[in-house]
């Protein structure tokens, strides 16, 4: 059997040593007495860690621990190997061998005494992670010379295998019980020469003996620690995988390394990205990387974002302010395989507001990857589209399904179940796959290439268990974040926390924006830099007026600002106040479109949303004019058809086939929320817009006039008409009461403020020109504006400032603190109150201000009872049958996973939730509640019937709903409208 071939480990241990047990099973379909002993645990994980050293980890993460350690890579490789191989030391202990009564007994037969379980009460206070964390430090002080103090900065990593570094009093109460690590009486003896035999073995086979004295002056930065932690996790979770590293009695004799080769050929880890430095000037790089139309070369943006990320002094974040329109998606591409190149990142994460933004850009990013240079001989990539709907997106689920493999040891006379040797791979383009193992919650982000939601990025500054994998995931890749105008104060709290950790690790970051307010671009260049709020030498970065703006700072460096010049594109818009009122709203549209034309008309919530629709339907539709909405309060499957809608009705021209008359509606309006705002290439003749952030309203206007066409009547100037304004004659223009709860009075005075003059004068806006000098004057601290305005506009900034302190202060409850000083140990690191929330609804919330929506899955319930989904989902997707009484069948699960629908605050704010949660798990199927149903496992369901009452449009589907004492009135073409009862 495998336990008997005596060499490596195994053959530097007495037989004490042989009998302490690792891991052991008792299933019986699994053999029942299967077992692992501790030392082919820690054979294997040390393994496994060498292998994930060499073939797996980016070149960058390699670099930062080797450049702490006297002999570099080597002594890197060295101690991240011998790490993980003794992280699981703490099981040479009575408190964890007495677990399995017939393995103590075992151990029991060779000396090693031990009380039962139920005899050792105080068993919690010492969980073999922080047991091993004890035994390793007390060996390096006794036998190695170490100072305790200097000894906890490895020995954290230990400790803290399981997700959270101990806190340092915990080691103390540990040593207070030394029965709980070695049994007293005759045995005492034994145990501690086990516990320094498998120690002293460990130093030998893993080649750390001759090291130890010279680590024992180095200082790790936490960074390093954080790096190692998590590369112990991963080691260990790999070499705890039965199928990869079966339990003894194992099915055929192997040595050591048949062993570690079947299970490293089995599990087939792609390995990172290594881009070479690209040759190429910026238009051929932009030519070969990009589908570019023919003639067309990089705009000035581009360009310049390329050349920062080439000359650099080192590698770091660059923040790219353009207007909408100018491919900073390209951009921030381009330079990422610079980045990449020069840094040793290995993949690149693109963070994004939205599911909605993340989808759209997941494909963009798929088809850049297509188009990079791989070595001779193929390479596989591993993608990953993060968010908590990923599954249900069409092009990731048939990479999911592409990718499909199981994941079992593979001996090399055996059947390879997928695995593909690199000369079998194409060689022009690298191979993408979602691998099976990388699917984990906790481990997705660890894949080379990641598309996703901004939280996946946040929660890297969330104090939550397993932190450490997430940060290996940063650790090791390019960073973009794109549109970081869109994060609140709150969430840029966070953000700020993350940049400072990701300038500590020296991974690159290129931040894209339309433009950000000078603070906030300089609040994101120190916290990455590592400097100090308002430091002197980051003062230029208030001072730029220059539009458009690329901002560059190394880790520890000094900021660089240039202007790289505009493209040609420009426009020109004039605005104008309209009064708040749904009768002037309407008449005035019935004026403007009288020629024809399409209307956009963007209200701040969805409440004023339908409330304006349903007026201009009563108003407008015997005048030829059509109505339609568009906001978030949709099923997910109709959200995705009204963007497709917009895009064909109101998408670039020329989309229409050939022969196929101009989809585009004569005389339409569009009545939308925020979502207009994001992402939807869409283009009106005339805009109506809620006053917003004068950075929204900026943003808003970027789908007026969108694209070259001609244009009806009057609408050839382009015009927004701003509203939301009660009475723009009043002394101080009051914002309607939706528009204050969500963006606050202090903001939208300063962006009336800052409008002001346009609006009096009659002068247009000039685009780009004078976005930069709006958003600055907006978020400036200069007084502007009217002087009748000044009082009340004063106080609304002192209570913007006091709500602002609030934010963060309550962000920082649940942030992670900052990089400590070289040599201080992770302990207490994520403090004792963590929670294992990361990537939850409850980990989403925390990284965002007033918390997550609560979302539900909608199922149709008929009057017999029976469960469906909706009638009205596509492709034959309506009404399949969902038993209460059994797994549903898989399609049917899939179809109602893509029917999930986000509750408005009045159904989802703290004083309601509990009451929502509690209706909604009356109507739970348990039958839906196992790994058999995973797509609907742990779902919140609302029942809904079609039989309505309620008037909806004629081509409508509609739905109703009764939920903690509100009616939900749902309709394909208007969505979600909640209306108190009684």
């Amino acid at each position: 059997m495998g336990g008997e071939l005596k060499s490596g480990l195994r053959g530097r241990l007495s037989g004490p040593a042989l009998t302490v047990w690792a891991k052991s099973n008792q299933d019986p379909a699994r053999g029942g007495d299967e077992w692992l002993p501790l030392w082919r645990h820690m054979a294997d994980s040390g393994a496994v860690a060498g292998l994930l050293w060499d073939h797996w980890l980016p070149d960058a993460v390699r670099w930062r621990i080797g450049s702490v350690l006297p002999a570099g890579e080597g002594d890197g490789r060295l101690l991240a190997v011998w790490l993980a191989g003794v992280h699981d030391l703490g099981k040479v202990t009575p408190a964890f061998a007495c677990q399995s009564e017939a393995l103590a007994e075992r151990m029991r037969g060779v000396g090693l005494e031990m009380k039962s379980r139920k005899a050792m009460p105080d068993r919690a206070v010492a969980p073999h992670g922080l047991a091993g964390q004890v035994l390793l430090r007390d060996w390096l002080v006794e036998c190695h010379g170490w100072r305790r103090a200097a000894t906890s900065q490895l020995t954290v990593v230990i400790g803290g295998h399981h997700g959270v570094p101990p806190e340092p009093a915990r080691a103390v109460d540990l040593d207070a019980h030394p029965e709980l690590l070695r049994t007293p009486g005759p045995s005492e003896a034994l145990w501690a020469r086990v516990q320094r035999e498998l120690l002293e073995a460990c130093a030998d086979h893993f080649g750390v003996q001759d090291r130890l004295g010279e680590w024992r002056r180095v200082k790790l930065p936490q960074t390093v620690q954080v790096l190692l932690s998590a590369i112990v996790i991963v080691s260990d979770w790999i070499a705890s995988n039965r199928d990869l590293f079966p339990y003894f009695p194992e099915d055929r004799p192997r040595t050591d390394e048949e062993r570690i080769a079947a299970a490293w050929r089995g599990l087939d880890l792609p390995g990172p990205w290594r881009p070479a430095l690209p040759e190429e000037d910026a238009e051929q790089l932009f030519a070969a990387r990009f589908d570019l139309p023919a003639g067309a070369r990089p705009r000035p943006v581009q360009e310049g974002a390329v050349r920062v990320a080439h000359r650099m002094p080192v590698p770091g974040l660059i923040v790219v302010e353009a207007p909408m329109g100018e491919g900073k998606t390209e951009a921030a591409l381009a330079a990422a395989e610079v980045l990449a190149a020069r840094s040793g990142a290995g993949g690149c994460l693109f963070a994004l507001p939205t599911m909605a933004t993340s989808n759209a850009m997941f494909p963009r990013v798929v088809t850049w990857l297509d188009r990079l240079p791989v070595a001779e001989g193929g390479e596989r990539w591993s993608v990953r589209l993060a968010h908590s709907k990923a599954a249900l997106n069409t092009g990731f689920a048939e990479l999911l399904r592409g990718s499909a493999r199981d994941i079992s040891a593979v001996d090399l006379d055996g059947d390879s179940g997928g695995f593909r040797p690199a000369e079998d791979m194409v060689a022009a383009r690298a191979e993408l796959v979602a691998h099976q193992w990388l699917r984990g919650r906790k481990r997705h982000l660890l894949s080379s290439f990641v598309v996703g939601t901004v939280d996946q990025l946040l929660m890297a500054g969330l104090r939550t268990r397993h932190l450490a994998l997430r940060h290996l995931a940063v650790a090791g890749k390019v960073v973009v974040i794109d549109e970081a105008h869109a994060y609140d104060a709150y969430m840029n709290t966070y953000l700020e926390r993350v940049l400072s950790w990701l300038g500590a690790y020296g991974v690159p970051v290129v931040v894209l924006s339309a433009t950000l307010p000078a603070d906030r671009r300089c609040r994101l260049a120190e916290a990455y830099a590592g400097a100090v709020r308002a430091d002197p030498r980051f003062a230029v970065l208030r001072a730029t007026g220059g539009y458009p703006l690329i901002t560059s700072v190394a880790p520890g460096g000094v900021p660089e600002a240039m202007e790289p010049g505009r493209s040609s594109r420009t426009a020109e818009v004039f605005v104008e106040r309209l009064d708040d009122g749904l009768d002037v709203l309407a008449g005035r549209l019935r004026s403007e479109l009288a020629d024809g034309g399409c209307a956009l008309v963007v209200r701040n919530t969805v409440k004023r949303v339908h409330a304006t629709a349903r007026r201009l339907r009563e108003e407008l539709t015997k005048d030829g004019i059509s109505v339609s909405v568009a906001h978030a309060r949709f099923l997910d499957l109709d959200r995705a058809a009204k963007d497709e809608e917009l895009l064909r009705l109101f998408g670039p021209p020329g989309r229409p086939a050939a022969g196929a008359a101009d989809p585009r509606p004569v005389r339409h309006v569009v009545v939308a929320s925020q979502v207009a705002e994001q992402s939807l290439d869409v283009d009106f003749d005339l805009l109506v817009t809620d006053l917003a952030p004068v950075d929204l309203v900026l943003q808003r206007m970027g789908r007026l006039h969108r694209h070259p066409r001609q244009r009806p009547g009057k609408l050839g100037t382009a015009r927004c008409l701003i509203t939301g304004v009660a009475d723009w004659r009043a002394p101080v223009p009051e914002p309607v009461s939706g528009s204050v709860t969500v963006y606050g009075r202090h903001v939208l005075l300063r962006s009336a403020a800052a409008l002001w003059p346009f609006l009096e004068k009659g002068d247009p806006v000039r685009l780009p020109d004078e976005i930069s000098l709006l958003v600055q004057c907006a978020y400036g601290d200069a007084a502007i504006g009217p002087v009748g305005w000044q009082h009340v506009m004063e106080h609304a900034r002192l209570q913007h400032e006091t709500a602002q302190r609030e934010k963060e202060n309550k962000a920082d409850t649940f942030r992670v603190a900052e990089a400590g000083k070289d040599g201080k140990s992770l302990a207490g690191w994520l403090r004792h109150d963590v929670h294992d929330t990361e990537d939850t609804r409850a980990g989403r919330a925390q990284v965002r201000d007033g918390g997550e929506s609560l979302e539900v899955l909608v199922v149709q319930r008929h009057p017999d009872g029976s469960l469906t989904t909706v009638e009205w989902l596509p492709d034959g997707d309506g009404g399949l049958p969902l038993p209460a009484d059994a797994v549903p069948a898989a399609r049917a699960a899939r179809a109602a996973a893509a029917s999930g629908l986000r509750l408005p605050v009045e159904l989802s704010g703290a004083w309601i939730v509990d009451q929502v949660i509690a209706e909604l798990e009356q109507f739970g199927v348990r039958a839906w509640q196992s790994k058999d149903a995973h797509w609907l496992e742990g779902q919140l369901f609302l029942q809904v019937s079609t039989d309505c009452h309620t008037p909806m449009q004629a081509s409508s589907r509609r739905a109703q709903a009764r939920l903690a004492g509100y009616r939900l009135d749902y309709s394909t073409t208007d969505g979600l409208e909640v209306i108190r009862e009684g």
